[in-house]
Order: C-alpha cells, then structure tokens, then sequence
C-alpha cells in the first residue's frame, strides 16, 4: 500500500471522527436537559406537574420552564385549586425551590381583566406565551413537551 493512500485513509478516518464528537460533546447532554411545558389548559396542569417532578427525578439537573397562557394561566393564580378542591401553590412551590421556572402569558390577563398581583409571585410574566415557548426551542434549545 502506497504511503499516499494511507495518508488519505488516516485523513478520512479523522474527518469521520470528528464529525462523530458533536454527538457525544458534552453541548449535547446540556441540551437534553432544557425542556420546556407547553400549558394553554389548566386542566392538565396536575398532570404537568407531575410530570416536572418525574423529569427532575431523572434528570436532576435540567432546567424546566413552563409556559402558559390562555386558559392555562389559571393554575398559576393565588387560591387556585384543582377539580378535587387541592391547592396548587405547594406543587408550584416545590418546583420552584427544584430551580423549574413558570411564565404566564400577559394576554389572557388583560383579556380577562386579572390584576398582575393575583398571579403567583413565583411566576413571570410574559408578553406572549407563544412566542416564549418559540424563543425558547429555536434560540435557547429547548426540548418542547405538551402534556
């Protein structure tokens, strides 16, 4: 074998090997734990809870927003309660001592003439909830779950 063709072999081998490494760089594993919830229901925001918690506890270091806007919001105003009566305040406020973020949607506030102080202090406001969730997949990299 000519020295020429193994230099050309080597050069191929190192050129697959490092398009391979972006897999397995470390970026990557970051990016695995950015999620963001889509909320536009209160309905499922037990559910999506749950699931938070169930996301952290396999993957403790993730960062979790959840955005919600429509009829979304309404589990994160002060003295909301589920269908059976429960409060959401503790399940929101152990999220947030885990590090997840939540963002409400400034439209369905003015729409439903809701003062910002009765939305949860845990909470952000936002200009638009759709274009939150948007910027947060295109320009930050995260993964999109709609529970």
């Amino acid at each position: 074998m000519s020295m020429k063709k193994i230099l050309k072999g080597s050069l191929l081998a190192l050129l697959l090997i490092g398009f391979g490494a972006p897999a397995w760089s470390e970026e990557s594993v970051d990016t695995w734990e950015k999620v963001v919830f889509h909320l536009d229901d209160t309905a499922n925001a037990r559910w999506a809870l749950l699931l938070a918690n169930a996301y952290l506890d396999d993957n403790p270091k993730a960062n979790i927003v959840v955005v919600a806007y429509g009829p979304g919001i309404d589990f994160l105003l002060e003295d909301a309660e589920d269908r059976r009566g429960n409060p959401y305040d503790p399940a929101v406020l152990n999220l947030v001592e885990k590090g997840v973020e939540f963002r409400v949607c400034a439209g369905p506030l003015s729409a439903r003439k809701i003062a910002k102080e009765d939305v949860l202090d845990a909470a952000v406001l936002v200009p638009s909830g759709v274009s939150e969730i948007a910027r947060l997949q295109l320009k930050e990299g995260y993964a999109y779950l709609k529970p």
